[in-house]
């Protein structure tokens, strides 16, 4: 397989790909500039869109978007990591289930989509400043330890952000989870998909084969994120999560594979 484990897991995807030496170093400084760009250029956005945390929930989304392609840009600059899209964009109003493989794609998305929606981990809206930003987006907090009654709260948010035509982003997985690895996928895009009745688009993309969950190397090439064929409402439970699960899984290691044969 492309991405057989070398040495015993660690935070530096370079280091169990198997890099040589002299690209490492390359890749290593490249990411340190990314860094050097990142994380001053997204202190200093926040700390300047504060005035605008009162306004509208669409401009503090726009905010986001702003964000997110000016990320976009600098990762093509500095590490020289850009993306292709593939598949049409989603309908409006309809649930974009995504694979989660790195950070790449919480930008990306809020890039590629108009106008979206994302259903987060309750900590999120408790980071200074940055969850500022979520609670006023109105970006939908799921907080897991609260079970059912959370499920629908989410249901309820998520209606209303679909009944305004637009996207609505999960993660059905929950967490990051690195190419090659396999997490159950969680009853939260499930419940969405029963209670609202629209169609599910499941998103599958390499994004974990060139910035590793974790990883502060991020490796240069194209990320390819693929928009699916839409679940038509309908299905039932099991059917539906075995349907999305297959069919995300088995393009993404499509896609890994294919970045695998670039990278090597």
């Amino acid at each position: 397989p492309p991405y057989r484990r070398l040495r015993p897991r660690t935070a530096n995807a370079e280091f169990e790909l198997g890099v040589a030496p002299g690209r490492g170093r390359m890749t290593f400084l490249r990411s340190l500039l990314f860094a050097a760009v990142f994380f001053p250029a997204t202190t200093v956005m926040a700390v300047l869109a504060l005035p605008l945390l009162p306004a509208s929930p669409a401009t503090v989304r726009a905010v986001g978007r702003a964000w997110g392609r000016m990320m976009i840009v600098v990762l093509r600059s500095t590490v020289g990591l850009d993306h292709e899209i593939r598949g049409p964009l989603p309908p409006a109003g309809t649930i974009v289930a995504a694979k989660h493989q790195s950070a790449w794609e919480t930008m990306a998305l809020a890039a590629i989509l108009p106008d979206p929606t994302y259903v987060v981990k309750d900590a999120l809206l408790r980071v200074p400043i940055i969850g500022w930003y979520f609670v006023r987006a109105g970006q939908i907090a799921i907080d897991r330890a609260s079970g059912a009654s959370a499920l629908k709260a989410v249901v309820r948010a998520g209606s209303a952000v679909l009944a305004e035509g637009r996207h609505l982003v999960i993660f059905p997985q929950g967490t990051r989870v690195p190419p090659g690895e396999r997490r159950p996928y969680l009853p939260g895009v499930a419940a969405l998909y029963r209670e609202t009745g629209v169609p599910v688009v499941p998103v599958a993309l390499n994004s974990g084969c060139y910035w590793g969950r974790r990883a502060f190397t991020k490796r240069s090439g194209t990320i390819v994120i693929a928009f699916l064929e839409p679940i038509a409402p309908g299905l039932d439970r099991r059917s539906f999560l075995r349907l999305v699960e297959e069919r995300t899984e088995r393009a993404c290691r499509e896609l890994e594979a294919e970045a695998g044969a670039r990278l090597s």
